[in-house]
């Protein structure tokens, strides 16, 4: 048991053990997270730059992580006003993209 613990991370025991989750490096987390940033930041400038009048652009989606669903992000989305409309940005989401 003590190998397959300290297998690299690449390897086809960790590939099936752990699926495609195996094969992100710290590196590909690191740079999926600087995209959404990236991304949140252009969507919040949009928004902020907006007319009154006019249509708030829709949010941005984030890269896809492994192990991580569609049902997933909209369990943890904080659910819109009315039907069909973009969800609200929640004080805690701007702390955590700002923290």
């Amino acid at each position: 048991m003590v190998m397959v613990k300290h297998l690299p991370a690449d390897s086809a025991v960790q590939r099936e053990l752990h699926g495609e989750a195996a094969e992100w490096s710290l590196s590909d987390h690191l740079l999926a997270a600087a995209v959404d940033h990236l991304a949140a930041a252009n969507w919040m400038f949009q928004c902020v730059n907006t007319g009154e009048d006019d249509e708030t652009p829709d949010p941005p989606k984030p890269v896809p992580r492994p192990g991580v669903t569609d049902e997933d992000d909209e369990e943890r989305s904080e659910g819109s006003t009315e039907e069909g409309a973009a969800p609200a940005v929640s004080p805690a989401s701007l702390a955590r993209f700002f923290g």
